[in-house]
């Protein structure tokens, strides 16, 4: 018997792999595993409206030192149909009706490309938002190339004064409606107007607890913020290609918020 459990304990050896796992415990997760999991789980709602905020100020810088330098704004396309109309009656008095036509064009198709983006790729998930504030990073990167190695000129529709300017307007829209996305409608960051209009109709504006007063005013002084950066560029030597890099650096951060954002239902 004793050489029968001998022999035994010996074959035992020999088939037991060299590399067990850890602690001898069966199919524990790799990391590519739970990096997929991680990238697949729904961000969480709780503090989100702290990246939309950010936004503003992005929102702010771009749009101050675009009116500034190109005649027209690249989010806030109210600003822009105005101008539009005033072109279409006299068209020939000036250019800027169409830079103000190709913002409102691109921030339409960005506003058409963006939402369905979203929807058929599931809206909440990490890598869905991941990859839609990557596209509209990209997009201030290609206009900031294009100031950068250009001329900056603003005269005339040059090709490197339309290109940028579709570009920004078109990265624009992805913020609106990532506020739709994440159920904080209010903060689109391309509109201040219907903030005002809420934020002095709210019953409970002197509330000492106001979670929404306290948005509605956080996001006209933040895009205050943003447009006096941007005018302080436009002012500046650097310009217009300075307030372009600098807001593609806000947008990365943005980025890397929802990259480590704590998921929804702590799936992880």
């Amino acid at each position: 018997m004793n050489s029968i459990n001998a022999h035994v304990s010996r074959i035992a050896d020999e088939t037991t792999p060299l590399l067990s796992r850890p602690n001898g415990i069966p199919g524990s997760p790799r990391p590519w595993t739970r990096l997929k999991k991680h990238f697949d789980a729904d961000v969480s709602k709780n503090w989100a409206d702290l990246v939309l905020l950010w936004c503003y100020i992005i929102t702010g810088l771009l749009d101050s030192s675009a009116v500034f330098i190109w005649g027209s704004f690249v989010s806030m396309q109210t600003g822009n149909t105005v101008y539009l109309g005033l072109g279409l009656i006299a068209p020939n008095e000036g250019i800027r009706w169409v830079k103000a036509l190709t913002s409102i064009s691109f921030f339409c198709l960005g506003s058409f490309f963006f939402s369905r983006f979203h929807r058929f790729l599931s809206p909440g998930k990490r890598w869905v938002l991941v990859a839609s504030y990557t596209i509209q990073l990209l997009c201030i990167v290609l206009a900031a190339l294009v100031v950068t190695l250009g001329t900056e000129s603003t005269n005339g529709l040059h090709w490197q004064v339309l290109v940028p300017l579709a570009a920004v307007a078109f990265q624009s829209s992805g913020q609106a409606v990532t506020s739709r996305v994440l159920k904080y409608n209010g903060l689109t960051s391309v509109v201040l107007t219907s903030n005002y209009c809420d934020l002095f109709s709210d019953p409970k504006i002197l509330a000492v607890s106001n979670a929404e007063r306290n948005r509605r005013v956080a996001a006209p002084l933040l895009l205050l913020l943003g447009a006096m950066g941007g005018g302080l560029f436009a002012h500046s030597p650097i310009g217009l290609r300075g307030a372009l890099w600098t807001a593609a650096a806000l947008k990365a951060s943005a980025v890397g918020a929802w990259l480590f954002w704590k998921a929804e239902h702590n799936v992880l």
